[in-house]
């Protein structure tokens, strides 16, 4: 019997002798590496942080003592030490383990988002919350270096300075990476401080010796420190987050238990803010991952233990517009790239492998980006910020005001939109586009399939008076549909019998389409698919097929809530379309993880249930009855 069998809180940790531990981190390093193999997950991150995570739950009493990661896909460690070993082979699976904290889980996790440099905000929050009402908690936020590029984070750091009996630790886990290599001078800081000589241990020795030598050994240490002050000032960020007003400790090895242990009991000693500085490597204890060059195993899929082999798996929409971008950097030379922090993640790797001075990694900072990218558009660029859709929520504002108002030529490709699934409700994109339709003059296009992805990227960046999106979803593309004609600027995709059903899909939603015009042509009713290609602005084409329809349908992988069929909705009332409406997208709720056909099947977004409630629609129409649903979205 292994000891993590032993560990159902982090009240176990403490009974453990230093060499136990030792044995107890290889055991979660074993255990995340052969699940994660399985189900896919985030590796890296986590390998990186056993000790630190260890050394956190044996300083500190959670959940008592509040523990907020940023991001919460770090987290698995930590919910292997706070009693959710024995489900841990179900990670990301549904009903299974999330793959961030989750409340639903335990009381242990108490922020379940994986937007990024958001942690230090709550613990600001919850720290002034303890305070008030006189609770003697403290509070551990657990932030990398790639966060802390994020604007937010700083937010908080110069609020969290100014209340000096704060009971928060700020844990730095600096490592060099966010997905690939922190980019900014914050990282450039970092690494200075990284690469200097062990000062820190040489004057602790200093420290004692002086401190031993009666009558002048504390005032000569104070000069010495004042000295020491003065150096780091010049070689490392401790000067900026003292000059801030908040304790710094560290550089501290992450991977050395005892003195993460000891850092930390000094931090929280000390009664106010303090950031601990921890150096780690991710992927650290696993060969393949740390020899990993692109990413250490960030987010790897099913791969061999032994070996660190990926399995083989298709290309996915994320590859094809990698392709796609070159194609155009090459036809187009003011076409320019930017990346939050995500290079290899939204494919624009290869883009800036061709093109390095025409590729802009701006750090997880998608507000900065969009704005940066307004401004490239003014100076006459026409730049392509790749983001996923969920992240893009961040930057609304900057879209809405400082490309939108300016009119400014600048494209937005949406990864990952839609459903995505295994990582939970943070990470499904599925508000892009209801937020974006309101936006004026913004211009959104859906493809449907890599054929349509080329075309439509092509088209978007030709648009030089107002910002673009192109969205598609996770996953490998389906095979094309071909156009059997025109309508207008979008595609009809199927056009059988009598004009009964008229079928609006909205890009990857179009092949579920076809699937339901087939199972309503089997029992006898006229169906016409078409694909509006651009959802925004409502093609006038679409209009009019309706009005010649006897029941409008509409599907998207989107909030119903002000998404596409609710605009068309509108549309044809503001028309006189009287025509009976059914609207398909996602309910506005947080969606439970699971694979994406699961949960599409489980919401309704599937041929079957589609198809089922539009022949009820028929039925009910052909008597004379038409049901409230069939009319109204939501």
């Amino acid at each position: 019997m292994g000891h993590l069998e032993s560990i159902t809180s982090p009240q176990d940790l403490r009974g453990l002798s230093d060499e136990q531990l030792t044995e107890l981190a290889a055991e979660i390093r074993d255990l995340m590496i052969r699940t994660v193999a399985t189900n896919s997950g985030h590796l890296g991150p986590n390998l990186g942080v056993v000790e630190l995570t260890l050394a956190i739950h044996r300083v500190f009493e959670s959940p008592h003592d509040r523990v907020v990661f940023d991001t919460g896909h770090q987290s698995y460690v930590h919910k292997l030490v706070t009693g959710r070993r024995e489900a841990f082979g179900t990670l990301r699976k549904e009903g299974g383990v999330s793959g961030y904290p989750s409340q639903a889980e335990s009381e242990h996790d108490i922020v379940e988002n994986s937007h990024a440099s958001t942690a230090l905000s709550y613990a600001d929050g919850l720290a002034k919350a303890y305070a008030i009402q006189g609770q003697d908690r403290h509070v551990v936020a657990v932030i990398g270096d790639g966060a802390l590029t994020g604007g937010m984070a700083w937010e908080a750091l110069n609020n969290i300075a100014i209340n000096p009996q704060s009971r928060l630790v700020i844990v730095v886990n600096d490592n060099g990476r966010s997905y690939t290599p922190t980019i900014g001078g914050l990282a450039t800081a970092l690494t200075t401080l990284r690469t200097d000589p062990q000062y820190e241990r040489v004057l602790e020795v200093v420290k004692r010796r002086l401190n031993a030598v009666p009558g002048i050994g504390h005032a000569a240490y104070d000069a010495l420190h004042a000295v020491k002050k003065g150096m780091k000032d010049a070689l490392a960020p401790q000067g900026l987050f003292e000059d801030l007003g908040l304790k710094y400790v560290g550089p501290v090895d992450g991977h050395d238990r005892a003195a993460m242990e000891n850092a930390l009991g000094r931090a929280k000693r000390f009664g106010g803010p303090v950031i601990v500085h921890a150096i780690t490597r991710k992927g650290y204890g696993y060969d393949p991952a740390e020899r990993h060059e692109a990413d250490q195993f960030h987010a790897p899929g099913p791969f061999d233990v032994q070996t660190g082999a990926e399995k083989p798996k298709g290309r996915i929409w994320t590859d094809h517009f990698s392709d796609a971008i070159v194609e155009v950097g090459e036809r187009r030379k003011d076409v320019v790239a930017i990346t939050a922090a995500m290079m290899h993640p939204v494919g624009l790797d290869t883009f800036a492998a061709r093109f390095p001075e025409r590729t802009f990694d701006v750090g997880i900072a998608e507000q900065h980006a969009t704005t940066s990218a307004a401004g490239l558009a003014m100076g006459g660029l026409h730049p392509v910020f790749a983001v996923y859709a969920t992240f893009l929520n961040r930057a609304f504002d900057q879209v809405l005001m400082d490309c939108a108002l300016h009119r400014c030529g600048v494209t937005f490709v949406l990864d990952r939109s839609g459903v995505t699934g295994d990582d939970g409700a943070s990470h499904n994109g599925m508000w892009d586009m209801s937020i974006l339709q309101v936006v004026p003059g913004l211009r959104l296009a859906a493809p449907r399939d890599v054929t349509r992805l080329r075309e439509l990227l092509d088209e978007a960046v030709d648009v030089s008076d107002a910002p673009t999106v192109v969205r598609f979803p996770k996953g490998p593309p389906p095979e094309d549909i071909d156009t059997i004609e025109k309508a207008g600027g979008a595609d009809v995709l199927v056009r059988t019998g009598e004009q009964d059903v008229l079928v609006v899909a909205v890009g990857s939603m179009c092949t579920v389409a076809v699937d339901v015009a087939a199972r309503l042509t089997a029992q006898g009713i006229g169906v016409t698919v078409v694909d509006p290609r651009w959802v925004k602005p409502v093609d006038p084409a679409i209009v009019e097929l309706a009005r010649r329809h006897k029941l409008v349908v509409s599907v998207e992988d989107n909030g119903r809530v002000g998404g596409c069929g609710a605009t068309l909705l509108q549309t044809l009332n503001d028309a006189g379309v009287t025509t009976p409406f059914r609207l398909h997208g996602i309910p506005q709720e947080f969606l439970d993880h699971a694979k994406r056909d699961v949960i599409l099947a489980r919401i309704g977004l599937d041929a079957q249930t589609i198809a089922r409630g539009i022949v009820e629609d028929v039925t009910a129409h052909d008597d004379g009855r038409v049901s409230v649903d069939a009319h109204q979205p939501g």
